[in-house]
């Protein structure tokens, strides 16, 4: 385990922070999981955006520690933390922040101080996005986009390492603002949560009520984070990996040439953020497993989560019962090397 009192570090060489970037994974997953039950894939997607800079969108019915995940996480990684219940009546002022008028009591002078919002925390946990209207996802996606706030003319910077991850409920639909497909673009990943096992079900039921859960031992520092994430940058990709990033990608359009699925139930395929991400997100998956280069394994591993919410079908394929999932199963099947 990386102490934490550590501030960078200690390896040089990308083969020495690769090794520890995959010590790490293992430690934060063990702390982890001493408060979630299961959920491998939730928590090894997790951990593939964060070390590639994305946000990730979280969909999962109620009651699937979507949040307690999200709040482990930070903690384990020692970093500061909000939490945003998105309601109808929430604005954008209410997540970026406003300004103030306050007076001096000494001189009698007045003048307005910018009180933070919620959205000035390292990782933010965006609580049932779709229930609050489009302007107030708007601010939010921006700050996603540009890590910085904008308010009364004002340009406020927020603290690296910056991630949101978001949640979704997919059964209330009544009085909910669906992300449009282009901000839908700006998650990296979007992470289906499914129910638990039998098993892992009667463990949760006896851990949640019984003694408090377990206190967690922060694993790695900003510092850490950061360096990790600079060094995922640079895990090569071989040409062909990026080749099959791509030919993933546009697999999923529809027109001339296209797959008889996607030209029969897809509406709009994936854009070009999503070879990007594919790649990208190769990178990460590879250096936590603890290798040094990202392969077509690592690509087709991810490929659901990050084209699921970039592929919209049409009409026929919902009156059919096919989702994107099902396009996406199509491609990886008919795209080989």
């Amino acid at each position: 385990m990386i102490a934490a009192t550590e501030t960078r570090p200690a390896a040089h060489s990308d083969v020495e922070l690769v090794a520890e970037l995959s010590r790490a994974r293992a430690a934060i997953a063990q702390q982890i999981h001493r408060r979630i039950v299961g959920q491998d894939d939730a928590i090894d997607h997790l951990l593939v955006a964060l070390f590639s800079r994305g946000h990730g969108l979280f969909v999962g019915v109620p009651g699937l520690a979507k949040t307690l995940l999200i709040r482990t996480l930070a903690e384990v990684l020692g970093l500061s933390f909000n939490r945003i219940q998105f309601t109808p009546d929430l604005m954008p002022s209410d997540i970026t922040g406003t300004d103030v008028l306050e007076e001096d009591r000494s001189t009698g002078q007045r003048g307005f101080r910018f009180i933070r919002g919620p959205l000035f925390a390292q990782i933010v946990l965006a609580d049932e996005i779709n229930r609050t209207p489009p302007k107030t996802q708007a601010a939010l996606l921006q700050a996603m986009q540009e890590l910085q706030v904008t308010a009364a003319g004002q340009t406020y910077p927020l603290a690296p390492p910056f991630m949101v991850f978001a949640t979704q409920n997919p059964i209330e639909q009544e009085g909910t603002y669906p992300l449009p497909e282009a901000q839908l673009d700006r998650f990296m990943f979007m992470i289906d949560v499914p129910y638990p096992s039998v098993d892992e079900e009667e463990h949760i039921v006896s851990a949640t009520t019984g003694q408090d859960f377990a206190a967690l031992t922060p694993v790695i520092q900003a510092d850490h984070i950061l360096a990790f994430q600079e060094l995922v940058r640079r895990v090569p990709a071989a040409p062909h990996v990026v080749r099959h990033a791509v030919a993933l990608a546009r697999a999923t359009r529809p027109g001339d040439g296209a797959l008889p699925e996607v030209r029969e139930y897809v509406s709009y395929g994936a854009g070009p953020r999503a070879g990007q991400y594919l790649v990208l997100g190769a990178k990460a998956r590879a250096a936590l497993r603890g290798e040094m280069a990202a392969s077509v394994d690592d690509v087709r591993t991810l490929a659901h989560v990050v084209l699921r919410h970039r592929v919209i079908v049409n009409f026929r394929a919902e009156a059919a019962g096919i989702g994107s999932n099902a396009v996406v199963d199509a491609v990886l099947k008919q795209v080989k090397l």
